[in-house]
């Protein structure tokens, strides 16, 4: 159990995810594999301080702080502005996306990560890709209109999201009870989503 500020229930987690990353790419694909790809490590901590509104909202918004390693820019880098948006709609019905966001400073110089997780309305079976592939563009600035400066492609492996379901922590908590609903509504929803994007749709 643990507290905020808030009253409300709310919910939080950590996700590892970690691939291959290039300077000099602007597509994701083509950064992962190219020659000068090095491994980028994103340790991400989410929190979502109201669990009801989160669920509420058509965005789905919560807050993203991430601790990520990648050898051109050095080991446990800190972020701020940090984004996730879990089933966030697009203009397609068959497209919501899962983003994942945060800024950095480099060398005096702010950077942008900015990763999504494309979940569309595709066979069953594709549904692990779908949730653990994230397509990332690094961007100069404190955004994502900046110009890209790298891309590459992170994944949850399936250690990572053993590893992951471990983590989810209440918020606002003042029981074991609450501990179990917080993590239950989280669940639903998210499994919710899911069967609405792959099963429900046509």
């Amino acid at each position: 159990m643990t507290t905020t500020s808030s009253n409300q229930l709310g919910i939080m987690f950590n996700e590892v995810m970690s691939g291959g990353f290039a300077l000099d790419h602007t597509d994701p694909a083509t950064g992962a594999k190219s020659g000068e790809a090095q491994t980028l490590t994103m340790h991400g901590s989410i929190t979502i301080d109201d669990l009801d509104a989160f669920i509420a909202d058509p965005a789905h918004l919560g807050r993203l702080d991430v601790r990520m390693d990648w050898a051109p820019f050095g080991a446990d880098i800190s972020s701020y502005g940090g984004v996730f948006n879990l089933f966030s709609p697009t203009g397609d019905p068959h497209l919501k996306l899962m983003v994942y966001e945060w800024g950095i400073t480099h060398q005096g110089q702010s950077y942008y990560f900015a990763g999504q997780k494309n979940v569309k309305t595709d066979p069953l079976f594709d549904v692990w890709k779908e949730t653990t592939t994230l397509y990332t563009t690094l961007h100069e600035g404190t955004d994502k209109s900046g110009i890209i400066v790298g891309a590459g492609i992170l994944e949850l492996s399936p250690e990572e999201l053993i590893k992951m379901t471990r983590t989810f922590t209440a918020l606002n908590s003042n029981s074991v009870a609450e501990d179990l609903k917080a993590t239950a509504e989280f669940g639903k929803f998210f499994l919710g989503e899911l069967w609405h994007i792959y099963i429900a749709l046509p």
